[in-house]
């Protein structure tokens, strides 16, 4: 019999060469004579794992960072162990003990933005790739913009990466890195150009066309996005990140059933994952399937108490109440996280939720304020940004811009204003009548502005929205053809049909210019009342401006102002529904609403509630209710700490 020496000897040659299970059979050997050699342990454990026996590695590697906690490879192999068993979490867990060890160790960076990836955290898994990038020898201009991503300047990372790129216009790091900077800043049009370039020039380059799955389904392509992830999962049929996309993209879709189906499968492979259970659970809640969420984000707890994520999703449900357990737990949790992070932020607001919901206002406020200021402190809003865009719109679009001339069609109506103004109540109602449909809060309007301008000249002042002012008549129809057919996607043959993204209200310029016989429909509520509900909400992404009361309030005032000129332009071609309105008197409201789009009387829209459709938004509990007051005054049991926010709307000009 050989000796133990000789047999790790060989055995670690054996894995040197690529051959695990050899090396295997050699350490079992050895081990019959030493069973607690640790070096032995250990390389039985590296060998059983990349021969794929992920149970039987699992305690053999554990038993190894006992006696040497430090051991950073050994880190590295029990995450891939639990990879295997689908324990995701724990395999996170042990990929960022080793990269904390071994900041420079790349394989391990690499294996951390997989898990991170299977996971659904797109944040994460992208700063993981950044790390394990920015430890290959790199021009110092493209570790520069690197490091700036990942301290969130992105701005000034952009700017470097242009540069860079155009000295080395092929480098395919660089233009995917531009392209995850254009995700970011919401410059979706832009990302998919470039991740188009960098998949040509590299088409197996799996992490750009995971990217370009991303940017394609937040531009709303979804079709493509699921052919191109159909590429990714065909040549990579064990990464369960791309299966778990998969289900991500058929759900932005609102292809519930299917995406239902599809995370059942993924959930097989990793039963007890918090982010996939709280990804599953939004796709229930926004299908229209409750109480299976409740069962789902409860599931997401019970498999990591401290998910912050699926404790907001439950608060958010608005039907969910904590019990004095849960509440303490979640209280728990909060106060042990020291640092910043998304889970601190999530738990903040479940708190303030579940305390509101107990008529507790104080410490109520405190946690919303808390959760607000993480927020607000990772955001890159400028409230100076937006006045000045207000002045422009207000400057440049007078009534001599338009002369009724555009695309004919009275199919779009519009319903635009603050988040949590009733909107998705209006659509709700609209929708319910038999020739109208919902659709989504759809981006073409901003995207058809980004095409306008992007081909012309630059100069100091920004082109939009002056550039209105040069369209040809033939140009103007061609845009209102354009935004049509984008939306044609989200149509099933109904006569009308709604856009429901509140933003749009800095463009309602642009809308009457291409389509001068859309309905807009300004969906307003009390201004105290506007202002805290978006203060209290958190918004999954965009809607930067609701992390601070000053924020809230400026940006209501310019809303106001630029609605007014709206007014002043178009006296006929808006109507603003004011949302304690449509709750005292919906029978007046509802007739006024049909009247305005041009739509006969229909009992059914009065009926709303009783439609059974998917809806997206955080109202989705409570327009499938009759109508709901509880929020009316809600925002006046926080007067006390709202007072600076009544000062600068009363400044303002708001009518409280």
């Amino acid at each position: 019999m050989s000796s133990v020496e000789t047999l790790f000897a060989q055995a670690s040659d054996a894995l040197r060469n690529q051959d695990p299970e050899r090396a295997k059979d050699l350490c079992a050997e050895a081990r019959r004579q030493d069973p607690d050699d640790p070096r032995l342990v250990m390389l039985h454990g590296f060998a059983l794992r990349r021969s794929g026996d992920d149970a039987e590695a699992e305690p053999l590697l554990r038993r190894t960072l006992s006696v040497d906690p430090g051991l950073e490879i050994a880190h590295q192999e029990l995450g891939l162990a639990l990879k295997g068993l689908g324990r995701l979490s724990e395999a996170r867990r042990a990929m960022e003990q080793a990269v904390t060890l071994s900041p420079k160790m790349i394989s391990a960076w690499r294996d951390l933005y997989e898990v991170r990836a299977a996971e659904g955290d797109d944040v994460g898994a992208a700063e993981a790739y950044r790390q394990a990038m920015g430890n290959k020898e790199l021009d110092p201009l493209l570790r520069k913009a690197l490091e700036l991503v990942g301290q969130g300047r992105l701005g000034v990372a952009e700017g470097i990466c242009r540069e860079y790129l155009k000295r080395r216009p092929h480098d395919v790091d660089a233009i995917r890195l531009l392209a995850e900077v254009g995700i970011s800043i919401g410059t979706i049009g832009e990302a998919i150009l470039l991740l188009e370039r960098c998949l040509e020039l590299a088409p197996e380059f799996h992490v750009a066309r995971a990217n370009y799955v991303t940017a394609l389904a937040r531009h709303q392509r979804f079709d493509e996005a699921l052919a191109e992830n159909e590429q990714l999962r065909t040549a990579q049929p064990n990464n369960l990140a791309h299966q778990v996309q998969f289900a991500t993209t058929l759900s932005m879709a609102g292809r519930f059933d299917t995406a239902h189906g599809e995370f059942a499968k993924v959930l097989e492979q990793a039963p007890d994952n918090e982010r996939i259970l709280t990804s599953y659970g939004h796709s229930l809640r926004y299908g229209g399937k409750g109480e299976e969420a409740i069962a789902v984000y409860l599931r997401a707890i019970e498999a990591e108490p401290s998910a912050g994520e699926a404790y907001w999703s439950l608060a958010n449900l608005k039907t969910f109440r904590f019990d004095d357990a849960r509440l303490a737990s979640m209280q728990s949790a909060l106060a042990g996280l020291t640092r910043p992070s998304e889970d601190k932020t999530h738990l903040a607001f479940a708190v303030g939720k579940a305390l509101e919901d107990r008529e507790d206002y104080d410490p109520s406020f405190a946690a919303y304020a808390e959760g607000n200021a993480i927020k607000r402190q990772m955001s890159g809003y400028d409230a100076e940004k937006t006045s000045a865009r207000v002045d422009r719109l207000i400057t440049q679009c007078g009534a001599n811009l338009w002369d009724g001339d555009g695309h004919p069609s009275d199919e779009a109506i519009f319903v635009i204003g603050l988040p949590r103004a009733g909107s998705t109540l209006l659509e709700q109602i609209l929708a319910s009548h038999s020739q109208v449909e919902a659709t989504a809060e759809l981006p073409f309007i901003g995207r058809i502005i980004g095409e306008m301008v992007a081909g012309r000249a630059r100069a100091d002042e920004p082109l939009y929205p002056h550039i209105l002012n040069k369209l040809r008549v033939e140009e103007r129809v061609a845009m209102g053809q354009q935004y049509l057919d984008l939306a044609a996607g989200y149509r099933t043959g109904k006569s009308r049909f709604i856009d429901k993204l509140p933003n749009n209200w800095e463009h309602v310029a642009l809308i009457k210019t291409i389509l001068p016989n859309a309905t807009i429909i300004d969906a307003r509520r009390h201004p105290m009342a506007a202002c805290f509900a978006n203060f209290k909400q958190l918004f999954a992404r965009g809607q930067e401006f609701t992390y601070s009361l000053e924020d809230i309030g400026r940006y209501y005032a310019d809303y106001l102002r630029l609605m007014d000129h709206w007014h002043s332009v178009f006296p006929r071609g808006l109507l603003t529904v004011q949302y304690e309105d449509v709750v005292e008197d919906l029978d007046t409201q509802v007739k006024q609403l049909l009247s305005h789009a041009k739509l006969d009387f229909e009992a059914a829209c009065l009926r709303y509630y009783e439609k059974d459709r998917a809806v997206r938004t955080a109202s989705s509990e409570q327009v499938r209710q009759p109508i709901y007051r509880d929020a009316l005054n809600l925002w006046k049991h926080y007067h006390s700490h709202l007072e600076p926010l009544e000062t600068l709307l009363r400044e303002e000009g708001a009518p409280i």
